[in-house]
């Protein structure tokens, strides 16, 4: 798949220590999308190295299929995720009632699944440990 030239159209921002990602008031997301926020995610997780991630997903209404499985892949390598304040319709999805924790004020945390949640510990993360192929990154031109 041919890498991205910018990430334009996704704004970052931090709170509290965590990368937020937005797709604006997009109210649909579609495979552009989802590619977008896959290099998205490369970009701030492998360039800037952020572990605490987090998808706006107050405007959303529908996502992908392999939106979840992008998650869950970097959650299982050590990246805290969350979603900020998806809608009704989002949060009533198998997979996100089987895989995300409320927290509190519209933040929800992924978790695995199992009845008692897995703690990420963040500061684990080691380099040599990431898989070269999830290394597609683009330069941030939006948002910054």
């Amino acid at each position: 798949m041919a890498e991205r030239k910018s990430l334009e159209g996704l704004t970052l921002r931090d709170h509290d220590g965590t990368r937020i990602m937005a797709l604006g008031d997009m109210e649909i997301w579609d495979g552009a999308d989802l590619s977008l926020l896959r290099d998205g995610m490369n970009h701030v997780i492998l360039k800037e190295r952020h572990r605490s991630i987090a998808v706006d997903m107050s405007h959303v209404k529908y996502v992908p299929s392999g939106f979840f499985g992008m998650l869950f892949d970097w959650f299982d390598k050590g990246v805290m995720i969350r979603l900020y304040a998806p809608q009704e319709r989002v949060v009533n999805m198998l997979w996100f009632r089987q895989f995300f924790e409320a927290e509190r004020n519209g933040w929800y945390a992924i978790h695995n699944g199992l009845r008692d949640r897995m703690t990420v510990k963040v500061s684990t993360w080691q380099e040599e440990s990431w898989d070269a192929r999830d290394s597609h990154t683009a330069p941030v031109t939006a948002g910054h």
